[in-house]
């Protein structure tokens, strides 16, 4: 009997099962994986991980034994070839799956370079799953040399964790500044600073030409020329929505799979939720690449799939940690036309607050917990307080939720 299949065995998938049960959902519910393991974090992939620091299970979002305790056929090393609307099955393997109603939690794949450039070179690496982590693993030994292409989160994180393995460091950003799609000068400089501090060499506005060696990387040709030699590569300039599966099966795309205010696509049949998924705030198309919307959206479309019709309302936050720098975003900066500092009270803490007009829109936190948890309490319930209280570092920012 046709019951609920979910393509794609990350935290949104594992997320969406686990609610459907906790819904009191009896139906079959099959999650189909690629890799050869149960659903795992991400995050501490590229920290703890691949420090060595944290153990292959403990990155499991669940004991391998939770699916089958619950009745959820969990398939892996499985690849979905297509999924067939008319006669609605999925068909993996060479065979045929049915469904009732579908769910795409597909995530993201990283971009990665040209092979024309040298991008399918051993050494070459991207940061995303698994087996991305444990291929490169080996590399990160002291002394050793290591370029980082793309000066955004992904690259600025891999950039830490070797830096403090004792490697050196050399981070490229063809643009005119590391994090310039999203984030404010302020706290660009703030992370320049803190990798500067331990040895990294970001190098602004240089772009990567090409990459040498026979059957392995051995240097890499910048745009100005600079030929460095390099033991390995670390490829970390975005991610592109994993949509294949939903574009050859004729879902309407943009900037991912497009869904409703309820995760419904363009076939009232099939949901998507994550990384994947666009979907309609605030007068806007949005896609979120974040830990906390993959969970949020997967059980909000768990809800509607049972029949909740409940609208998705996403409350974005994001992290990063970088050396002993804990990093918390609230909100989403899009838009701000000004940026409010406010002073740490202690080394290493300060907060950038984002407006636009007289409007807080998002607030960059490092190691400043209580400018993040007040700054997201006040875009949560729209409030925005004065911006020069917010600068004065006498103000109590507790007392700006009560104004």
């Amino acid at each position: 009997m046709a019951g609920i299949v979910v393509i794609g065995a990350g935290q949104a998938g594992a997320s969406l099962v686990a609610k459907l049960r906790a819904l009191g959902y009896q139906g079959r519910i099959t999650l189909i994986g690629e890799e050869p393991v149960p659903p795992y974090q991400r995050p501490p992939l590229s920290k703890k991980y691949l420090l060595g620091e944290m153990d292959v299970e403990r990155l499991y979002l669940r004991p391998a034994h939770f699916y089958a305790d619950n009745g959820i056929d969990l398939r892996l090393n499985e690849t979905v070839t297509a999924i067939d609307r008319a006669d609605k099955a999925v068909i993996a393997g060479g065979h045929a799956i049915p469904y009732a109603q579908l769910a795409l939690t597909t995530g993201s794949v990283p971009r990665r370079l040209p092979g024309a450039i040298g991008g399918e070179l051993e050494g070459v690496h991207v940061v995303r799953g698994l087996s991305d982590v444990d291929r490169m693993a080996p590399a990160f030994a002291p002394g050793a040399r290591v370029l980082i292409v793309g000066g955004g989160y992904i690259g600025l994180e891999a950039a830490a964790v070797a830096a403090s393995r004792g490697l050196k460091v050399t981070l490229v950003e063809a643009a005119e500044r590391i994090l310039g799609r999203v984030a404010a000068p302020e706290t660009a400089e703030y992370f320049r600073r803190l990798h500067a501090g331990h040895g990294v060499e970001i190098r602004e506005g240089t772009g990567l030409d090409h990459l040498k060696g026979a059957e392995r990387v051995e240097a890499a040709v910048l745009s100005d020329g600079t030929e460095l030699p390099v033991d390995f590569v670390i490829v970390g300039v975005g991610i592109t929505p994993a949509t294949e599966l939903a574009e050859a099966a004729g879902l309407e795309v943009e900037n991912g799979i497009k869904v409703d205010a309820f995760g419904r696509t363009s076939d009232p049949a099939i949901w998507a939720a994550g990384d994947c998924a666009s979907f309609p705030w605030r007068g806007a198309r949005v896609r979120l690449e974040s830990v906390p919307n993959a969970i949020d959206m997967a059980e909000c479309v768990a809800e509607n799939m049972l029949g909740a019709e409940k609208p998705y309302e996403p409350k974005p936050w994001f992290w990063s940690d970088q050396y002993d720098v804990k990093l918390q975003i609230a909100g989403l900066n899009t838009g701000y036309d000004r940026v409010v500092v406010r002073p740490g009270e202690a080394e290493g803490e300060a907060s950038f607050w984002y407006y636009r007009g007289d409007a807080l829109l998002a607030v960059d936190a490092m190691n400043a917990p209580r400018a993040y948890m007040v700054g997201k309490r006040l875009i949560e319930a729209g409030k925005s307080p004065d911006p020069q209280a917010v600068a004065d570092p006498a103000t109590d920012l507790k007392a700006l939720l009560k104004a």
